[in-house]
């Protein structure tokens, strides 16, 4: 019985190896012959395909151009923390030495294979996503009622740090202009120069104030708020820059303006509270997608009207809702992503079109400094003083004044902006870059070094006693 069994198990075991070998066989000798076949036919010169297999293979060169961004960045950022500064400032030099400035010039052979110009389109792709996604996070990030109750104060101060930054911005790039303005009108030129001397990073500075632990502080909260109307009010004057270099004659301008006006109040009064009560009643894995798609069409609907499609995605953060802890969700969710894939390839873009080369003569390394000196100057005076007058102290004013020169990643993006809109050229954008990373590294000391003096003269004035007091003693 035992061996009839055996018997038919073997028996059904050869069967389907028999089965499996001629299912794999036949179709084997079938390929084999459609390709001796097809060998037949010459190719056609010059096809698609044909070109596509000479050059790099993007999608691989991609793959391997993006661990090392990411690695760069993220040990860039680490050792900036230990040396006291914001992990971004890291990001941004690992940035910059993946570029032409450092990686490029001590091996220009790994250089060109690792960012072929495939993989630096995609590259660039991938960050203006991700610059999308970012905006939104700072606008969400924004409190409006913050900004509300700190009104006079606030304001005062913000519009200060930015109408003195603009009006010696405007000054130096007078100066400028003859040199480095090209064919550039000198509206588009000037303003340009103007918004990137008043900007303030209210990422960065959100992100300093809590490492030293002062977000909750008086001032914390006064820097904050004052942060955010410098930004709100640095991202519309852009917009207007956008619409003054690409509107051509003034009444495309005017109407790219008043196109702006009309976007605005629709985001305000219409599309806030369809997307309160739309929130509010789909379920949580649909929150991160009605999020994505209005991040987008918020961004297309400003780049159609002829601003850039940033300042859409800025809106659309800023009246989006923040207190429902469903779509904080999301946004830490979306923040994750963007922050630690997407941002970095921006820094690397960035770096990759950023040449120190070109500021190879010694006057041009003096514009450097004296467009540094100009931006730390303005924004630092102009922020100090206007606290100062709102009946703000003085070392809190001088802290406050550090903190809004930190401009940090928004004035890449600024930057970025007018490099790509040809507002400004590559050897202006190289100085701006040295400009945020000078004023941006500053803040952190410049805050240590107030508050050492600071409490200096607290102990000083605890030593010195009244004589009357004393002989009462």
């Amino acid at each position: 019985m035992e061996s009839a069994v055996q018997e038919r198990s073997r028996r059904t075991t050869v069967r389907r190896i028999l089965v499996g070998t001629v299912l794999i066989a036949v179709p084997a000798v079938v390929v084999v012959v459609v390709l001796g076949l097809g060998s037949a036919y010459e190719p056609v010169a010059g096809t698609p395909a044909k070109a596509a297999a000479g050059g790099p293979d993007t999608y691989a060169r991609l793959l391997v151009a993006l661990p090392v961004i990411l690695g760069a960045c993220y040990l860039a950022g680490v050792l900036a923390r230990r040396l006291g500064q914001p992990a971004v400032i890291g990001e941004i030099v690992a940035g910059i030495l993946l570029g032409p400035s450092l990686f490029g010039l001590l091996w220009p052979g790994g250089f060109g294979w690792l960012f072929p110009t495939g993989v630096v389109s995609a590259i660039n792709i991938l960050s203006q996503l991700g610059l999308i996604f970012f905006m939104y996070l700072v606008g969400s990030e924004i409190d409006v009622d913050a900004v509300r109750r700190r009104g006079f104060t606030a304001v005062t101060v913000s519009q200060v740090s930015i109408a003195l930054p603009m009006v010696s911005g405007i000054v130096l790039a007078l100066g400028m202009y003859p040199i480095f303005g090209g064919d550039v009108s000198f509206l588009a030129f000037g303003l340009f120069i103007a918004v990137s001397m008043s900007v303030t990073a209210f990422p960065v500075l959100a992100r300093i104030l809590t490492d030293r632990g002062i977000s909750k502080t008086p001032l914390g909260a006064l820097a904050l708020t004052c942060a955010a109307v410098d930004d709100v009010a640095a991202w519309c004057l852009l917009a207007v820059v956008v619409a003054v270099s690409q509107g051509g004659t003034p009444s495309e301008v005017f109407l790219t303006i008043g196109l702006t006006m009309v976007f605005v109040v629709v985001m305000i009064y219409v599309v806030r509270p369809l997307l309160l009560k739309l929130l509010a009643r789909v379920p949580e894995p649909a929150v991160l997608a009605i999020l994505l798609g209005g991040i987008m069409l918020s961004a297309l609907a400003t780049n159609e009207i002829g601003i850039h499609a940033l300042f859409g995605a800025f809106l659309f953060g800023v009246i989006a809702p923040r207190k429902d802890p469903v779509v904080a969700r999301a946004a830490g969710k979306l923040g994750s992503v963007t922050l630690t894939l997407l941002l970095p390839l921006f820094f690397a873009y960035t770096g990759l079109h950023t040449e120190f080369s070109l500021l190879g003569s010694g006057s041009m390394w003096l514009w450097t400094v004296v467009i540094t000196a100009v931006a730390v100057f303005g924004k630092w005076v102009g922020s100090t003083t206007a606290a100062r007058l709102t009946g703000v102290g003085w070392r809190e004013s001088m802290s406050l004044g550090a903190l809004m020169n930190c401009r940090g990643l928004t004035e890449l993006v600024v930057l970025n902006v007018g490099l790509q809109l040809k507002v400004i050229s590559p050897t202006v954008f190289a100085m701006l870059v040295i400009m945020t990373l000078v004023s941006t590294i500053a803040t952190a000391p410049a805050l240590t070094l107030i508050a050492k003096f600071r409490n200096k003269s607290e102990k000083d004035s605890e030593k010195t006693v009244d004589p009357a007091a004393a002989e009462s003693r």
